[in-house]
């Protein structure tokens, strides 16, 4: 069951319903998760059908209510799909999303757009052909949490200013004047003293998926194994990771793929748990830790992960074991 474990943690290789259930209550602090999309087209990875996609991502949200803290977080990256046969798009992440809210008790804390500018025109028929439809390049990605007060603190995220915010920070006198604005907003005479080191995230986060070139994509083509199709690109973790835990917190990832959540929450200090019910996918995904290996010893510990051996990358610490697996 367990692939392979690092100082931090562990990459599993079973279905998460079953993972979840056998976790310690409120012992979570965040999940974030891409899981399989109600595409129309059926993909390697395995994506249930839109008829079946709600009631099937719903089990997952219910395995998960147990173990996640009061102060965790659900994030839910989800594509968006179209109808069969009609230039008219699905619903299904929308209702996911109230299903998750209605029946299950989450609370959307907010909703954020990824918006990928490096994704290829899609559908061909739609988009490419008859031209009746604008590029795709955006997906929903639900913030969701079991408490009105998730932690979090967007401190953590914060972006660089812009060269006429950074202008206006110099003087503020010169192009703001305490008042009421017409929109209603206040701004107070003391906009401006001091900046809070960055500028405030938009919920609209434009991050590119051009990895082309990663250690994991060239060990892959070197070892003569196909890669996983649908990866996330590791700055979308990376934003919800910092801006919803802190170090040492626990990050799980029902849904792994090529594990691209287990290496940014070891990059940043987090425990975290990966569950692949994919063998396969759960073994290649080692490579990600392995960057100062060569390619032989990457290929043994895969084979040995696909025998059904567990695979030790580095001594952990006790203490940093999700409690499941000790």
């Amino acid at each position: 069951m367990i692939a392979y474990r690092t100082r931090l943690g562990v990459q599993a290789c079973s279905d998460s319903r079953d993972i979840l259930r056998l976790l310690p209550a409120k012992s979570i602090d965040l999940i974030i998760t891409s899981p399989p999309f109600a595409l129309l087209r059926k993909k390697t990875y395995g994506n249930k059908d839109q008829d079946s996609y709600v009631n099937w991502l719903l089990e997952f949200g219910q395995a998960a209510l147990k173990p996640l803290k009061d102060t965790g977080s659900f994030v839910l990256d989800l594509g968006g799909a179209y109808q069969r046969g009609k230039p008219v798009r699905s619903l299904y992440n929308f209702r996911v999303l109230i299903e998750f809210c209605d029946a299950l008790g989450y609370r959307l804390a907010e909703e954020f757009f990824w918006y990928n500018p490096a994704k290829l025109p899609s559908p061909i028929e739609w988009v490419n052909k008859r031209k009746l439809r604008a590029k795709d390049a955006v997906n929903t990605v639900w913030w969701l949490s079991k408490t009105d007060n998730p932690k979090a603190d967007v401190t953590r995220v914060l972006t660089a200013y812009s060269h006429r915010m950074k202008t206006l920070l110099k003087n503020p006198a010169k192009f703001y004047t305490p008042r009421e604005r017409p929109s209603g907003h206040d701004i107070a005479d003391s906009f401006g003293r001091s900046g809070n080191g960055g500028a405030i995230p938009s919920n609209l986060l434009q991050i590119p998926n051009t990895d082309s070139n990663s250690h994991y994509l060239r060990t892959c083509k070197a070892l003569g194994r196909g890669s996983h199709p649908a990866r996330f690109p590791a700055d979308l973790p990376r934003f919800f990771i910092r801006f919803l835990t802190d170090p040492g917190d626990l990050v799980v990832d029902i849904f792994s793929g090529s594990n691209t959540t287990g290496y940014v929450a070891e990059e940043l200090g987090r425990q975290w748990l990966s569950v692949e019910i994919d063998r396969h996918c759960a073994a290649l995904s080692v490579v990600r830790f392995m960057e100062s290996e060569n390619t032989q010893m990457i290929r043994d510990h895969i084979h040995a992960i696909e025998a059904g051996h567990t695979i030790m990358l580095k001594a952990p610490r006790v203490s940093a074991q999700p409690a499941l697996f000790y």
